[in-house]
């Protein structure tokens, strides 16, 4: 896995623990191409290949279109990709612990770059309030099912 940078302008790791079993909340999260249906904050998604390491995809979100590498894919344990926007680089990972029927998910993303640094203050509040509302949206997603 590609370790986040934790002195990065940007910063943050949360967690959540959802009422549902493991598999399900990575599958939920591993299907990229339906994102969209349960993320409101992604307008578009797509996988272009298998869901593997160094297969890419596209996705729309606050309006800015991103790609997205995936390097991490271990069933049920952990998906890590790195992206690119604006000049910015992040990197994304998330790790899901199996809790006798519920999962913990825990995110972790650091971002870097030219613009980062000029909007820090406003970026940081945005993308920390961004990785927490996709926290709740997984597991509504999840525990409705």
């Amino acid at each position: 896995m590609i370790d986040v940078n934790k002195n990065a302008p940007f910063y943050a790791s949360e967690s959540i623990t959802i009422n549902a079993e493991t598999q399900l909340v990575w599958e939920k999260l591993a299907d990229i191409d339906n994102w969209p249906k349960w993320l409101t904050i992604v307008k578009k998604a797509k996988l272009n290949g298998p869901f593997k390491a160094e297969t890419t995809f596209e996705w729309l979100a606050g309006g800015m279109p991103i790609k997205s590498t995936l390097h991490t894919v271990i069933p049920f344990f952990q998906i890590g990709w790195t992206g690119k926007v604006l000049g910015l680089y992040a990197v994304h990972n998330w790790v899901f612990t199996d809790l006798n029927g519920k999962t913990t998910v825990t995110v972790s993303e650091s971002m870097e770059g030219f613009l980062l640094k000029i909007l820090k203050k406003y970026l940081n509040k945005s993308l920390h309030k961004d990785m927490l509302l996709s926290l709740e949206l997984l597991k509504n997603a999840c525990e409705k099912q």
